[in-house]
C-alpha cells in the first residue's frame, strides 16, 4: 500500500497587532492624552505623585545623613531606571478610564495585573540595573580621581567642568550611563503595561518591548527626550515637580503602549 503524504496547509495570514514607523511628533499626543487622564479625577494621581515625591525626598535626606551624597547624582539617574515599575498604579488608572470602570486610589495602589509575578521579576531586574549603574559611577570616579574624598556637591561642578580630568569623567560617564539608560528604557517602555493586561512571561515582554522600541526609534527617542526633560524640570524644583510630572508621564506611557 502506497503511503500518503499529508497535505501541508500554509498558515493563515494574521494581522500584526503592533504598529511601527510613527512620526516623532506623535509622542506629544501621548503626553496630551496623559494630561487628560491626569485631569480626569486628578486627586488619586496627585496623591500618587505626592507619595513618590515623599519617598524620593526621604532617600535624598538619608543620603546626606549617612554621608553618601557622592552617589546622589547616580541615584537620580537610577530613579529613572525604576520609574516604570513605580508607575504601575498610574497605568491601572488609565486602563480603568479607558474601560469606563471606577477609579480610586485603592485600585491604583492595588492594581489588578494579569501577570503580577512577572512584573515583580522585571522590578527586581531594574533595581539590579540601578545598583549596578550606581556602583559603576563610583568606580569611574575612583578611576579618574583616585581615592580622594568626595569634594562635595558645592564643588563638584567646578571640578567636573574646569579640569581635564573632570571633562574626561563627564564624557566617559555619559557614555556608560547612556548604555544603562538605553537598556533599561528599551526593556521597560512597554513590558510593564503589557504584563498588566496580558498573560506572558517577563522575558517575552522585555524582548517585545525592545523590538517595539527599535522599530519605532524616532518617536521613542522623542518620548525619551520628553521624559528626561520633565524629570530635569522636577529636579530644578527640588523634586516638587514630581507630584505632577510623575503622574503625567505614567499616564502618557500607558497611551504610548496602547498606541503601539
Amino acid at each position: 500500500m502506497t503511503p500518503t503524504i499529508p497535505a501541508v496547509v500554509p498558515p493563515l495570514p494574521h494581522e500584526n497587532p503592533f504598529k511601527r514607523r510613527y512620526a516623532a511628533t506623535v509622542s506629544f499626543q501621548w503626553l496630551a492624552a496623559g494630561w487628560r487622564d491626569l485631569l480626569t479625577k486628578p486627586v488619586p494621581s496627585l496623591i500618587y505623585g505626592l507619595v513618590v515625591f515623599a519617598v524620593s525626598a526621604i532617600i535624598v535626606v538619608g543620603l546626606f545623613t549617612f554621608d553618601l551624597d557622592y552617589i546622589l547624582l547616580p541615584a537620580f539617574a537610577g530613579f529613572m531606571v525604576v520609574g516604570p515599575v513605580l508607575a504601575i498604579g498610574l497605568y491601572e488608572k488609565s486602563r480603568r478610564l479607558a474601560a469606563g470602570t471606577p477609579v480610586t486610589l485603592g485600585s491604583m495602589l492595588r492594581p489588578h495585573a494579569v501577570s503580577m509575578g512577572q512584573i515583580l521579576f522585571i522590578g527586581v531586574l531594574l533595581c539590579l540595573v540601578m545598583l549596578l549603574w550606581m556602583r559603576a559611577a563610583v568606580i569611574l570616579c575612583a578611576l579618574f580621581f583616585g581615592l580622594l574624598p568626595f569634594p562635595g556637591l558645592a564643588q563638584i561642578a567646578h571640578v567636573l567642568f574646569t579640569t581635564p580630568t573632570g571633562w574626561a569623567l563627564l564624557i566617559v560617564g555619559t557614555a556608560v550611563g547612556a548604555l544603562f539608560a538605553a537598556f533599561s528604557f528599551a526593556i521597560s517602555a512597554f513590558s510593564i503595561p503589557m504584563l498588566l493586561e496580558k498573560r506572558m512571561d517577563a522575558l517575552t515582554a522585555m524582548g517585545t518591548s525592545m523590538a517595539l522600541v527599535w522599530n519605532n526609534l524616532p518617536v521613542m527617542l522623542t518620548w525619551g527626550a520628553i521624559v528626561l526633560s520633565l524629570f530635569l524640570l522636577s529636579l530644578a524644583t527640588g523634586l516638587l515637580g514630581l507630584i505632577v510630572v510623575f503622574p503625567l508621564l505614567g499616564h502618557g506611557t500607558w497611551h504610548a503602549h496602547r498606541a503601539i
